[in-house]
């Protein structure tokens, strides 16, 4: 059996990342943890793209955008849902969700989602240094799959 390694150097990969500009708090802490760890895989500040858009409902559309230029080998999704009083939580986290699966299979770039859907503020912040470094880790790991492949 042929077993591809983990593979997480940065060396050589162009990484596009949109930030959702809604709970910019959040998205801050996130796009900082996630551009501290790609650098520390090896990626180099001059091949990271960063695009922002309103919310997390947009992400998708400039994702696929992003994608379909072929300038970069992985894509990486941030930003924060936090549920508030209405049903409007559960279609933008669905339905964001949903959308960067799409450009992901249709394009055959790899997307890390790291847009949070979380019951409160608090339990974003928690989360946000975390989930902004792991987000760079899988669009490296998957970048490096696919080239493998």
């Amino acid at each position: 059996m042929k077993k591809l390694a983990v593979n997480l150097s940065g060396t050589g990969k162009r990484v596009g990342i949109v930030l959702s500009r809604f709970n910019p708090q959040i998205g801050d802490g996130l796009l900082a943890a996630c551009e501290a760890e790609l650098l520390k895989l090896g990626v180099k500040a001059d091949d990271i793209t960063l695009a922002t858009v309103p919310g997390a409902l947009e992400a998708a559309l400039m994702l696929q955008h992003m994608a379909l230029t072929d300038n970069f080998d992985a894509l990486i999704a941030l930003g924060a849902i936090v549920r508030g009083e209405t049903y409007h939580f559960e279609v933008v986290s669905n339905e964001s969700a949903h959308g960067i699966s799409q450009v992901q299979l249709n394009t055959g770039v790899p997307v890390a989602n790291a847009i949070l859907t979380t019951e409160d503020d608090e339990q974003a912040i928690a989360r946000m240094s975390i989930k902004g470094a792991e987000a760079a880790q899988v669009a490296i790991e998957m970048a490096n799959l696919v080239a493998a492949l």
